[in-house]
Parts: C-alpha cells; structure tokens; sequence
C-alpha cells in the first residue's frame, strides 16, 4: 500500500474508535453518526461523494441469472465514491458496509462483466445479507456493457479498465472500512466472473497484496486472444453469407456432436463431460441430398469447423484456441448462451461481433464504426497487441509473490462456454504449472475446476449450480458453494478437493434435482465408479482423466 494510504488508515482508524467510544457514551447511534462523517473522510485523490445508512429491509430482487431469491438485508453504510488517480480518470465506485454487529468481519470486492461502465449492486445483496463489507467499480467510464466508445482517445481510461479501477477501489474501500469500523477486515477477497474473472486473474498477478482469496469464472484473461477469437468467428460465418449457421440447423450439430460423445464412460448424457477427448467432425452433417435443417452446407461445414480449430494466420500459425462442440442450441439468455456469442440472433448479431467491433474499433484503431469482419489476422494482431496487450491481458503465469504472501486462488470455467474459450483456462493453468516447477508447487494454492455442460458463468446442460454470486441455492455450503470452498481453504487451511454442483429442472433450485456430480480440481476429472447411480455424486470420483487428445 502506499505511503499516503497507509498514513490514512492509521490516522482514520484511531480517530474512529475515538468517536465511537464518545458517541456511545452519550447515546447517539454511532452507525449513523459515523457513516454520515464518512463524506469528510480525506483521502489523495479521493471524493467521497455520499455515505447514507440504509434501513434493514427484505430484498426480494432475483439473481443474474433470474433464481428468485429472498434476502434479509441488514442496516448498512452505503458509501458512494470517485477515485481520480490520473486527470482523465473518473472511477466511481460503491462501497456497502453492514452496522457493526453484523459485520463478518471481512471485505469483499465484486468484479464486472462485459466492458463495464457500470456498477451492478444486484451483486451485492447476497453478500450483504451475510456479513460483507462488499465494493465494486464501473472500471473508470459509464456506458452499456458492449460500448467501447469511451475508450478511443483516453488511453488513461482504459489503464483504469485495464486494472487500475479494481486497484484503486480495492485500496480506498479498505481505508473507509478502517474508518467507518475502527479497525481493518480480517480477510479481503475479490470474486468476479468474465470481465471480472480477468480482473481477477489480474489482481492475483499485478497486485498480490490486495487480497488474500480471489475467484475467477470463466475468466477473459489472456484479453487479445479472446478478441481474436471473437473476430475469427465473426469471419467464419459471415465474410461469405453462405457461411452462416442458421438457428434451425443448431439442433442438428448438437445432436451429432452427442452422438459422438456425449456416452462417454458409458454413462449418457445431454453433454460432453470431456471435451478434450471428444473427436467430432462436422464434416459428417454435410448434405447429401439437397439442403435442410438436418444437414450443413459445404460452406457452413467449413465455418463450424474454424470455430471449432481456432484462428489462425495465413501461414497457418495460431493466433486463437478454439470452442467446444455441444452447445449450439442450448437455451439461455444473450450473454450466457453458447450460441449468443457465437452465432447470434442472425447474421451480423453475435456478441463475438459486436464486442471484437467495439474493442478494435475503440481500443486500437479509434474507428468508432470499425467491424471486425475486416480485421487482418496477419498485420492487426500485432498492432492489437503492442497497442493495449501489456494493460488488458491477465496471462502473466509467474504467480510467485502471490503464493508467497499466502494467497489462494481458485478458478472456473464452463466447457460450454462461448465467450472465454475453456482452452484457455486450461492453457493458462498449464503455464503456471510449468513456470513454478510442477503440479505439486501449484496445488497448495491455485486450483482450476472445469464444469461439464456449463456455459458462460452458467445455465448450460449440465450440473451448473455451485455457489458464487450468481447461484445464492448453496451459498455458505463449502461442499456445495465454491465461493464458500475458497473462504475455507484462507481461513481454515481446507483445500477444496472437490465441489458438488448440482443442475435442476429449468436450472431452478425450487425445482427438482435432475443430477448432482462433482468438480475436479484439474487436471482430474469426475469418474464414474460403473455401478452406481450416474445421476448422484456419490458415484463418481475426482480421478487422472484420459488425457489430452486435441
């Protein structure tokens, strides 16, 4: 922590506890008294522009991914704030802070999704409810999740999406829960999926001081790859119109790609449980017999297959990882499903379109009208690169000073998933594997858990609730909530071993179970004991898989 900051922590911490003793003693609430001082509180670089206390209440609002949900909302501290580390930088951030006796006692930090530009307090009640001093940032702009217009032109912005935000926030949070308090949290954690699965990957990596447990989902870490993989696709199915895979023929592809391996172990399922010994072809739905919805076209057979193979230049060197088979016409909302990023509603409204169109076009050229379908995979990925790489990319694998100061890191991703390929989880891990010397001098640290059937921070065909932020069905649970796993592996020593994820009936958890399994940490995989029942965890073992067969 810096000087100034670490002056104002002690400076704001006595003089907290000062007044908290005075005001008790003559009968003022010292919640309301000193959350209302808190807009005087003085920090460099630092506006506090509100702090008001929020009465308890019942918060009936649903989860991200539309659980319904009751909360039991404590009093709280809701601090409002702006952070100005450089003169075009404005990161606004929200701070929530539970009255005293609720307090657990530990400070949370929420990440972002998409290219932020807002802070979703949806988030944050289900911590709250239970104890959690909780921030979170829009990353230094305001804008829709897909507007990169706020980039072009503003190179100190996007370091502040990059990973200065986060910082920033995550610093002053913890001086205002010193004041607000009168002492600092036992524990700091950061939790985030996607976009905030890469600031996650980049606090662990960049600033291995600011917490001491952080889970990343379906992290876009390795940033410039993503974005070249969003463009490769894009010009798969629409750089020749022929190319494009309508909605009618995805069922098709599912189903062949199941058919191929969705029996794997012998057990049948609606998904792929190992995708990386799955060999499906798509040359197998090309037609034979004129055109339909139960076959591909030779120019669609091609462009399924580059989805699948990853980009490449015209010298055939690899750029970009490729997407799982399987999921093509799995349900679920833009932004979650398999399909919405990859094929989209229609021709032309994929999210890999629209978010490599934005990035490009704002990021790196400040072309506002910029489309990636004209992106050059044998000059601009360089440009790309040199440009804004070293600010955006979370992919540094030497994660020394991080183990050393006695952090863990816990990571997911969904197999299905169609934003972050789940390659490059797996690709990362295998680099922090190499870099520090082996599996056993990673383990006791960093545990990455791949989820069959899962899509882009969930929903999918497979078993896909496990806790997190966006899943309150297990919250607590260290079997069953991941996030949970996380707390017990800092505070208690407990390396999660496995995680039991469960998938309901129309993925809601009032509905039935349909199946439990567990999640391995990888390079394990769930193993069938070939006797019990498939659908209940207790049947299955975290094992050595078969290997990589891709």
């Amino acid at each position: 922590m810096r000087k100034s900051g670490m002056w104002t922590w002690m400076r704001v911490g006595v003089m907290a506890a000062a007044m908290a003793s005075l005001l008790t003693a003559s009968g003022v609430s010292w919640g309301q008294q000193e959350c209302a001082k808190l807009t005087d509180l003085k920090i460099p670089q630092v506006k506090i522009q509100s702090a008001e206390l929020i009465p308890a209440a019942v918060d009936k609002t649903p989860t991200l991914l539309g659980m319904p949900q009751e909360l039991k909302l404590p009093q709280y501290c809701k601090v409002k704030g702006d952070a100005s580390p450089t003169a075009d930088s404005d990161i606004k951030f929200e701070l929530w802070m539970p009255a005293a006796t609720d307090w657990n006692g530990e400070f949370l930090h929420l990440g972002n999704g998409g290219l932020a530009g807002s802070i979703n307090t949806a988030l944050m009640t289900l911590p709250l409810s239970h104890g959690f001093a909780i921030a979170a940032t829009d990353d230094g702009h305001t804008g829709a999740g897909t507007d990169g217009s706020w980039a072009a032109g503003h190179p100190e912005k996007v370091i502040d999406f990059g990973y200065r935000a986060v910082h920033e926030t995550s610093v002053h949070s913890r001086e205002i829960i010193a004041a607000f308090y009168g002492k600092a949290q036992k524990y700091a954690y950061f939790s985030g999926c996607s976009e905030g699965g890469r600031e996650a990957m980049m606090e662990a990596q960049r600033f291995p001081e600011d917490f001491n447990g952080i889970l990343a989902g379906s992290a876009a870490g390795p940033w410039m790859e993503l974005m070249a993989a969003f463009a490769w696709n894009a010009q798969a199915l629409m750089k020749d119109p022929a190319s494009y895979v309508p909605e009618a023929k995805r069922p098709a592809i599912e189903k062949a790609a199941l058919a191929a391996c969705g029996d794997q172990q012998k057990v049948a399922d609606p998904f792929i449980k190992d995708p990386q010994a799955c060999k499906f072809d798509a040359a197998v739905l090309l037609c034979k017999a004129g055109d339909s919805n139960d076959c591909l076209t030779a120019a669609q057979v091609t462009a399924v297959k580059k989805i699948y193979s990853g980009a490449v230049d015209s010298a055939g060197q690899k750029i970009a990882v490729g997407y799982e088979a399987g999921a093509e016409a799995e349900p679920g909302p833009p932004g979650i499903s398999y399909a919405s990023y990859v094929y989209g509603p229609a021709p032309g409204a994929s999210l890999a379109l629209i978010f490599s169109s934005a990035f490009y076009g704002n990021f790196v050229f400040g072309e506002g009208k910029y489309s990636s379908l004209n992106f050059n995979f044998d000059k601009d990925v360089a440009i790309a690169d040199q440009k804004v790489g070293a600010i955006l990319n979370a992919t540094n694998p030497d994660l020394k000073a991080f183990k050393a100061r006695g952090g863990k890191l816990v990571e997911y991703h969904g197999w299905y998933d169609g934003s972050p390929s789940p390659l490059l989880a797996v690709k990362y891990h295998d680099a922090v594997v190499a870099t520090l010397g082996g599996e056993r001098n990673v383990d006791g640290f960093y545990r990455l858990f791949m989820v069959p059937g899962m899509m882009h921070c969930g929903l999918g065909p497979g078993p896909n609730a496990f806790g997190d932020m966006l899943d309150s069905s297990h919250y607590g649970d260290p079997q069953q909530d991941i996030f949970a796993a996380l707390r017990g592996w800092v505070e208690e020593g407990k390396a999660p071993a496995e995680i039991i994820a469960t998938k309901y009936e129309h993925d809601m958890p009032s509905q039935p179970v349909v199946m439990t399994r567990p999640l391995c940490p990888y390079p394990q995989q769930a193993i069938w004991n070939g006797k019990g029942n498939p659908e209940e965890s207790g049947s299955w073992a975290c094992k050595a898989g078969s290997g990589k067969a891709k």
